[in-house]
Parts: structure tokens; C-alpha cells; sequence
């Protein structure tokens, strides 16, 4: 993700991660598609946008929408530069979205006691930075959700960051382990966001 320009990145992405990204989508699909009772369907980014600028992150997205993730509760997994991120994501297409939060500050109490303090939320999944469950407070949660409900700009991620260089990435096994366990503790999450 470090390589610049447009051209010579994509060149990357589509012959070194993006094989990656759709293995993953492969072996994990299934996986998801029994944790959430309902056919999961792997989205990888594509970035058939883009004419100038080179994407600075990309990923591959779970939905139970097979033509796309954007307007539903999904999972992701994606790379930084900085780190490899697996999380539960609803972003700003999203029409649930009112749903998750509504239910999510009902719950608050669930949703604290389900998230472990190292999972990381983030109001805006084109930064790569976020803010660590255990040093958010009540208060500051019920923010974010009540922003997710009335701003029609609002999205929000939670899931783990694993460093680049980081041993589990190099090792397979481990990581397709590492990512289920995660997308199981996050199974609140989504229940929240897709139950009607």
C-alpha cells in the first residue's frame, strides 16, 4: 500500500493482495454464512473509481446482499499501511443504520459488555486510526450512536487492528483463526444492525 501512484499501486493490489483478499472472501464466507443464518457474500474492492489518486486502503467486505455491501451491515477485512483491520462496518449508504443505533443505545450496556476493550470504533472508515473500546466512555459511545442516527453522513466500525509485521500475518492458519473468533465476538453487532 506504500507503492505511489495510481497506476504502479493498483499494479500491486491486483497481483499481490487482491488474490489475498479473495481467498479470504472464499474460506470465510461460509464461515460468516453460519454465524449470521443467511448466505454471506464476499465483495472485494475493486476501485474502478479512481483516476488520480491511489487507494490507501483496500479490502474484502461480507454481505448478505450479493450485489453489494455499501447499503448493508457488513464485515470487513483490509489493509493499511499500517496495520491489517478485521471488523463489523456500517457505513454512511446504509438505511439500517438508524436501526443499529437505535437498538445499540437501548442496549448499551450489552454492547459494552461485548466488545473487549482492545477492539477499536471508528466514526470514518477512510482513516485508519480509531478509538479503543476500553478508554471510551458510556457517554462517549452514546454519542457516536446518536450521530450514527441523525446524521445522514454518520458511519461506524468496530473490530481489531493487528500491526504490520505482526507474526499472525504470516501465518494463515492463525489469521483465518484470529479473524473468525473476531467476527464471532462482533456477531452482537450485526444482529443489532439486521434485525427488523
Amino acid at each position: 500500500m506504500t507503492v505511489p501512484g495510481l497506476e504502479g499501486r493498483m499494479e500491486a493490489i491486483i497481483g499481490t493482495v487482491r488474490p489475498k483478499l479473495d481467498a479470504l472472501g472464499s474460506d470465510l464466507s461460509p464461515v460468516l454464512a453460519g454465524l449470521c443464518g443467511e448466505s454471506m457474500t464476499a465483495h472485494v474492492a475493486k476501485h474502478a473509481r479512481r483516476s488520480v489518486n491511489p487507494p490507501a486502503d483496500t479490502w474484502v467486505a461480507w454481505s448478505r446482499n450479493p450485489r453489494g455491501y455499501k447499503g448493508h451491515p457488513h464485515f470487513q477485512i483490509g489493509i493499511w499501511p499500517t496495520h491489517v483491520f478485521v471488523q463489523f462496518a456500517i457505513i454512511y449508504e446504509c438505511p439500517d443504520k438508524t436501526v443499529f443505533a437505535e437498538r445499540a443505545l437501548r442496549e448499551l450496556s450489552s454492547v459494552r459488555s461485548a466488545v473487549p476493550a482492545d477492539y477499536v470504533w471508528s466514526k470514518d472508515h477512510t482513516v485508519p486510526e480509531g478509538t479503543p473500546h476500553g478508554s471510551l466512555s458510556d457517554a462517549e459511545l452514546a454519542d457516536w450512536l446518536r450521530r450514527l442516527q441523525t446524521v445522514k453522513a454518520a458511519e461506524i466500525t468496530c473490530g481489531i487492528h493487528i500491526p504490520q509485521g505482526d507474526p499472525l500475518l504470516s501465518n494463515g492458519r492463525a489469521f483465518l483463526r484470529k479473524a473468525q473468533d473476531t467476527f464471532e465476538t462482533l456477531l452482537p453487532l450485526y444482529r443489532m444492525a439486521s434485525s427488523q
